[in-house]
C-alpha cells in the first residue's frame, strides 16, 4: 500500500435543520417578533468517517443524493470543519467541488484565471509560466478576454477543470465535474486525469456515471445515509449498487 496522503479519523458533520420552517420571510419575522421558539432536528451528514487516500490511486464515491458525497469532499478540501474527528493531509489540494467557486462573473475569463488559481495557493509567478497552457486547454482562446456572465455553465466548467489541472496538484477533488460539457472535452478531461494518476497524484472522483467510475477509479466508497457502506474494488461497489437500484 501506498503512503497516506489523506488522512480521516472519526470525521462526523452535523447540520441543523428546522423541524418546521417559515415558508416566507414574512412569517420569519412574525415569529421572531413574537418570540416563537424554531425548533430543530440534528441531522448527520457524516458519522463516524475514518478513511486512508494513497498516493497515485483514483477513488470513486458514490450514493443516492444527500448520501454525504459532496460533503466529505468539502471536509477534506477544508471549506467544512467536521465537529469531531481528526484530517491530515499531505499535499496540494485543487477541489473542483462546485462549479461557481472562486470566480467572479464580472471579471474576464483571463482576470478569473489569476484569481481562481490564487485561491488555489499558487503564486502569480507559477499562474503567468501555465497561463497559455491553461487557456489552451480549456478552448476558451475566443472568449477569454469576455466577462464570465457571458460564458455558459459549461464553460465555466471547462475554465475551472483547466485551471485546476493545469497547476499539478497533489490531490485533485472532482465532484460531477464532468457531467457538464461536450464528449469531445470530456474525453480530454479523462485523459488528463488518468495522466494525473499516472504521476502519482491523488484524486477523489463523485459522479453518477458508472461507466466514469469504472473507467477512472481504482476503488470505490459507497457512502449511504453519511456512513460507509462499501469500500471495495469498483467491480464489486458498482455491481452492488446498480443491484439494490441505487443510483439516482
Amino acid at each position: 500500500m501506498g503512503m497516506p496522503v489523506i488522512d480521516l479519523k472519526n470525521i462526523s458533520v452535523k447540520y441543523r435543520l428546522a423541524k418546521d420552517k417559515p415558508k416566507t420571510l414574512q412569517e420569519y419575522i412574525i415569529r421572531r417578533i413574537k418570540f416563537k421558539k424554531i425548533e430543530y432536528n440534528d441531522f448527520w451528514a457524516l458519522k463516524g468517517i475514518s478513511l486512508e487516500f494513497t498516493k497515485g490511486k483514483a477513488t470513486g464515491i458514490i450514493g443516492k443524493n444527500g448520501a454525504g458525497k459532496s460533503t466529505l469532499l468539502k471536509v477534506i478540501a477544508g471549506v467544512l470543519k467536521p465537529v469531531s474527528g481528526k484530517i491530515s493531509i499531505n499535499g496540494k489540494i485543487a477541489p473542483l467541488i462546485e462549479l461557481n467557486a472562486g470566480f467572479d462573473r464580472e471579471l474576464t475569463g483571463i482576470e478569473n484565471i489569476f484569481l481562481n488559481a490564487s485561491l488555489l495557493g499558487y503564486t502569480r509567478k507559477e499562474i503567468k509560466r501555465c497561463i497559455d497552457k491553461i487557456i489552451e486547454f480549456s478552448e476558451l482562446e475566443e472568449f477569454i478576454y469576455s466577462p464570465l456572465r457571458s460564458y455558459s455553465s459549461g464553460m465555466i466548467s471547462r475554465l475551472g477543470f483547466s485551471i485546476a489541472t493545469e497547476l499539478n496538484p497533489d490531490i485533485l477533488i472532482i465532484d460531477e465535474a464532468l457531467a457538464v460539457g461536450d464528449e469531445h472535452f470530456k474525453r480530454k478531461c479523462k485523459e488528463r486525469i488518468l495522466n494525473f494518476k499516472n504521476k502519482g497524484a491523488t484524486i477523489l472522483f463523485v459522479s453518477h456515471d458508472m461507466d466514469e467510475i469504472i473507467e477512472i477509479c481504482d476503488n470505490v466508497l459507497w457512502l449511504e445515509q453519511g456512513r460507509i457502506y462499501i469500500h471495495d474494488t469498483p467491480k464489486i461497489v458498482v455491481g452492488e449498487y446498480l443491484k439494490h437500484g441505487k443510483c439516482q
